[in-house]
């Protein structure tokens, strides 16, 4: 079964980045050691106090069980006292073509 990609754009709240990031790390470290997801982050180099989550999902029932879950929702709580979520892309589905890794 393949990935599920969602992209989350976060802003930081001012003086809170070395708060934020912290709790990001343990979010992914929590979400790889549960197989739930990996996760790349980057900055917005052009706005700095804004942070692009991506996510990949294991599956759809990973996804589901990931927001049932306790940890998780501690987590993304105290993730919304240092920062807040601009927007979020739930899934992306991969177009096939030369352009992709995955054209013949």
């Amino acid at each position: 079964m393949a990935e599920i990609l969602s992209i989350a754009y976060v802003r930081l709240d001012e003086g809170k980045e070395q708060e934020t990031l912290q709790t990001l790390s343990e979010l992914y470290l929590l979400m790889r050691r549960k197989g739930y997801s990996r996760d790349l982050l980057y900055r917005d180099v052009t706005e700095p106090c804004r942070l692009i989550n991506l996510r990949f999902w294991k599956s759809e029932e990973m996804r589901e069980q990931a927001h049932e879950d306790p940890d998780v929702h501690r987590l993304w709580q105290r993730l919304s006292q240092t920062s807040h979520v601009e927007s979020v892309t739930e899934k992306l589905e991969l177009i096939e073509g030369s352009w992709s890794d995955g054209a013949p």
